[in-house]
């Protein structure tokens, strides 16, 4: 059989707090939660979320090594 008080209490309603406001209920082993980012401030879900990248990887790859679209055939050509 279980043994009894070595699990702690549970809290079925706890609330989420982020930036002082209620955000969600869920079940915890504390009474409150306090957090900074949650589903509905974050970028990633907000769909504010910015590229840092804005020319892309090839074009960037490009760049750095010195090819352009006329030096990237090499003076080779395909047949």
């Amino acid at each position: 059989m279980a043994k009894s008080d070595i699990h702690p209490k549970w809290y079925p309603d706890a609330k989420v707090y982020c930036n002082g406001q209620v955000v969600m209920t869920v079940g915890s082993t504390k009474p409150e939660l306090h957090v900074d980012v949650w589903s509905g401030n974050h970028p990633f879900y907000t769909g504010t979320q910015k590229i840092i990248d804005t020319e892309g990887r090839v074009e960037r790859f490009l760049r750095k090594y010195g090819m352009s679209g006329e030096q990237s055939s090499g003076g080779k050509k395909k047949k």
